[in-house]
This record gives C-alpha cells, structure tokens and sequence, in this order.
C-alpha cells in the first residue's frame, strides 16, 4: 500500500484530468478507426449465368425459391424434420440404407476430409487410386492423418481394372481404398462394381468420392458393397455449395466407434455429428448451427431427383453427353480420354487445339455468352476444356448452346491468335 501511496502523490498536478479526457476521447473515436467501406453502400452484381463448367451447375427455380424462405434455428422442429427428410433422400440417391447417411456443413471437398478424419488412425495402411487431383488431395489427407500411403496410379485420361485392384490390395494389405468415381479433372469415369466384393475379400473398407459422378452414372452403395460414400450438392442435385451428402457403411461404422484415438478434427467427427443428425436413435445433440437455408436448397434438389426418378437422371445425363460428344468429334475435336466407356458422363475432357489459347476461348465465351466453359485443373491445366452438363443444365439446348459457342470461340482464338480478353 506504501508503494501505491508514494506513487500517487508523485503524479504531476492535473494529470488524472488529463488521463481521464483521454480515455473519454478514446471511447468516442474506437468506433470510427475503420469506417464503413465505400462498396458496400453500392448494390450488389450478381449476373445471370449458364454454368456449363464442372460445377457448381444452375439451381432450378425450386431450389433457388426454396432458398429464400425464411431462416430457422438449427434445432427447432421444423428445420430437423427437415434433416430427416434430407437423410432419406440422401439414402436414396445413394442407394442404401445405412443409419450413418447425413449432410456435413461443407464443400464436397471436406467430405473426404471427413471421411479419411473418421476412418485413418496413425500408422494405417492406405491405399489411393490416383488419376487425377482429387486422388492427389486424398493423398495428402491420408498422410496428415497419419496413414502409411500407397499409391495406385494410372495415366491421365485413363481409369483401373479390378485385377489392378486387387493386385496392389493383395500387395499392399492397406485398411482402406479410396477410389474416385468420377474424376473431373479429367473426365474419367470409374467403374465400382465388384469391387467392394474384394476389398472385403482383404478386409479392406472401400471409400468412393462421387462429387461429380452421383446422379450421372449408376451407383449402388449397397449392392457393390462401399464403405463411405459423399458427393457435392451443386453438381447433379442442383443445390448450392457448401453442404455435402455422406453416409457410411455398418463396417465403417463399426471401425468409427473401436478408434484407439478421437477423431482429430473435433467438426468432423461422426460419433458427434451422427447424434446431431439423429442417426442412432439417440436425442439429438448440439454439434454446429448448420444452415437452415442450405437444408432447404438440398432437400428441395432431393425432392427434383426423387420426383424425376434416379434412373431417368441418369438416363437424361447419358443421353446428354452422347449429343455433346458427337458434336464435339464433328468440330474435329479430340477427347482426353480415348475409351468411350472410361468418359464420364457429367464432365467431359476436351484437349485444347494445337496453338490455341484456351483462356481466349473461355473467355469469348464468357464476355459474349454470360457461358462458363471451364480449363484444365492441377494436371491437366492448359491442357483441356472442361464441359459439365449436370442437374437442371443438363438439357439439349444447353448442349447445342455449348457446341455453337465453342465452335465460335475457337474460331476467334484462331483469327485472333494474340488476342487477350
């Protein structure tokens, strides 16, 4: 107290005056350190646009109205009754009827994020089938898990055979497979069936990434016999990004609930997230606050997808991307991939033309058409175009629109050929 007191009386006279106007002052002005930025008082651009790149697609007016309804809180009533209409859908889209299906509240990248953050523990056996970026990104998910990674490569524009599989699984002995079903960096498809037979032969979990193939080719999670399973909600379902369909196997749950460790990424762990989505038959818990209006898009694109019917969707994107293909070969045009039954039906892989500047193509077809056609990605970049016919987009005009402006924008690549838009 002696200290405090000796202090006191050595302050100069009138300081505390000065000391408290200072902080009076202060007080006034905090709030106005950052003014208010100058855009934001300007209304917002938000063109119209036909999104013919490998995702997202064009919502359908459903969806986009469904999207506009007013928010909810995350546990109320109405909006879980809501998640588990969206878990059915999901089950059914995904043929099966695992109890582990919902929704996470990410991209359709983070569900392989937490498909590898539940099923890797450290010092596990991994193998990755890579033919393009995303085998490469599930690469580096399982090796910051802690996994021992092997990988299976094939040649850009090319997909496996299950003797392949089943070789380097004999070899290898890994825990799990991750396989791509559809590959959009390249435009590869991978067929599944029979596979699940022989990892389950080697005691091995399949993994299968169906972000840009769900809705565009057959898949049966139950009868081919998949562990785990996600895909992108702005692909075929015609849903915004940013919330991702996933469910998981009896098998992959089981492997979920004997972990030595937790999860590491307390947001991804199914344990948690399965009670919020009411997958056990547990009260719900609180996990996150997902978004109301993100339900409301995906069950709506669901409803379209049920009402529709899976196979006639699946038959609609064929025949789609047979009409794209033949005007494509008719332009003179070369596919990356060679064999037809290896092309993917949701995303087509074009090589750019020799001497040709693909950003001047996109970019003509952009600034004259408001038209997304999209260029390569990780490997392929520079190499290809990319073309997406999904969901609501995936119609003959929008096929026939593609093919004409392509064809444009090639043409005045090639007129134009130092030409930057």
């Amino acid at each position: 107290m002696m200290v405090f007191r000796y202090l006191a009386y050595r302050v100069p006279k009138g300081i505390h005056s000065q000391i408290s106007k200072a902080i009076r002052s202060r007080q006034h002005t905090t709030a106005m350190d950052v003014p208010p930025p100058e855009v934001l008082s300007l209304p917002m651009v938000v063109p119209s646009k036909t999104l013919m790149g490998p995702g997202p697609s064009n919502c359908p007016p459903s969806v986009l109205q469904a999207l506009s309804l007013p928010v909810l809180g995350h546990l109320h009533p109405e909006c879980t009754k809501i998640m588990d209409d969206i878990k059915a859908g999901i089950q059914y889209v995904f043929q099966t009827k695992n109890e582990l299906t919902l929704a996470v509240s990410a991209s359709g990248h983070a569900g392989m994020e937490a498909v590898l953050c539940n099923l890797i523990e450290p010092g596990d056996k991994v193998l990755i089938a890579v033919n393009g970026i995303w085998g490469e990104r599930a690469n580096i998910m399982a090796s910051r898990y802690g996994a021992t990674v092997h990988r299976l490569e094939a040649a850009l524009g090319t997909n496996f055979t299950l003797t392949e599989f089943e070789d380097a699984i004999r070899l290898h002995k890994p825990a799990l497979l991750f396989v791509v079903q559809g590959e959009s960096s390249t435009g590869v498809y991978q067929p599944l069936e029979g596979l699940g037979l022989i990892c389950h032969k080697y005691n091995c979990l399949l993994v299968v990434d169906t972000v840009a193939s769900l809705g565009g080719v057959p898949f049966y999670a139950d009868r081919w016999e998949v562990d785990a399973v996600y895909t992108g909600s702005q692909k075929v379902l015609g849903a915004p990004p940013g919330i991702t369909p996933i469910s998981f196997s009896s098998r992959a749950q089981e492997k979920i609930l004997a972990r030595k460790t937790p999860p590491k990424v307390y947001y991804w762990d199914m344990t948690i997230l399965g009670d919020y989505w009411s997958c056990f038959g547990r009260p719900r818990v609180y996990h996150h606050t997902i978004s109301s209006t993100l339900l409301y898009g995906l069950r709506e694109g669901l409803s379209l997808v049920g009402k529709e019917g899976i196979e006639n969707v699946i038959n609609r994107h064929k025949m789609c991307a047979q009409r794209l293909h033949k005007g494509l070969q008719a332009m003179g045009l070369q596919m990356l991939v060679a064999k037809e039954s290896a092309r993917l039906p949701t995303v087509t892989a074009v090589k750019v033309p020799e001497n040709i500047d693909w950003t001047v193509v996109t970019g003509y077809a952009m600034k004259h058409y408001f038209l997304e056609i999209s260029g390569g990605l990780g490997p392929t970049a520079n190499k290809i175009f990319r073309i997406g016919i999904m969901g609501y987009n995936a119609t003959n005009d929008n096929v026939d629109f593609v093919l004409k402006v392509l064809e444009e924008g090639i043409n005045y690549a090639r007129e134009n050929r130092s030409a930057k838009l």
